[in-house]
């Protein structure tokens, strides 16, 4: 199996930054794709951005281009989101995730690891 451990969350004020970092431990070896999702009350869990396993291709959704980049290290199992310019919409749980197959995919139903989520507070 394969865990998937979040941190980086917190409280900022509208226009900082933050970077997000989630470790994953177990059985790394069967992971390409990671990403992030987000989610407040209430809603879906929405797309945030993901990497191919060689980091060559990323994806972040429109709502957050220009703004937040993913990046992946993986000698150290671990993915980024570095999130600058934040603003109040950003508020939300951020989760992890991870799927076995190559290619992104932006629905949350594609991913089968997912981690227990760090939560992201923009105050205007």
């Amino acid at each position: 199996q394969v865990q998937l451990v979040e941190s980086g969350g917190g409280l900022v004020q509208a226009g900082g930054s933050l970077r997000l970092s989630c470790a994953a431990s177990g059985r790394t070896f069967s992971l390409n794709a990671m990403g992030w999702f987000r989610q407040t009350p209430g809603k879906e869990r929405e797309f945030v951005a993901c990497i191919t396993r060689s980091g060559g291709n990323q994806y972040h959704t429109d709502s957050v281009k220009g703004r937040f980049t993913i990046s992946r290290d993986n000698a150290k199992n671990t993915v980024y989101l570095q999130m600058n310019s934040l603003r109040t919409e950003d508020t939300a749980v951020y989760f992890c995730v991870a799927r076995p197959d190559y290619y992104c995919r932006v629905g949350p139903a594609e991913y089968d690891y997912w981690g227990q989520g760090t939560q992201v507070t923009v105050s205007s």
